[in-house]
């Protein structure tokens, strides 16, 4: 089962990259996607939405 914890950086399925600003029991996260300040949304995710956990650093 996947892990994902607050402030990690994820890919989503749709090949977003989202930081997980809040994580609710591994389930539902709030999540902010976009590639600076300037253009950041911040959405709803759940766990079903994330393909993959990226490794710290690799940004």
């Amino acid at each position: 089962m996947l892990k994902v914890k607050q402030y990690d950086t994820v890919v989503l399925k749709d090949g977003r990259e989202a930081a997980i600003v809040e994580a609710f029991e591994n389930k539902v996260f709030i999540a902010d996607v976009g590639s600076s300040p300037k253009d950041w949304e911040t959405i709803d995710v759940t766990i079903d939405d994330i393909e993959k956990v990226l490794p710290t650093g690799s940004k």
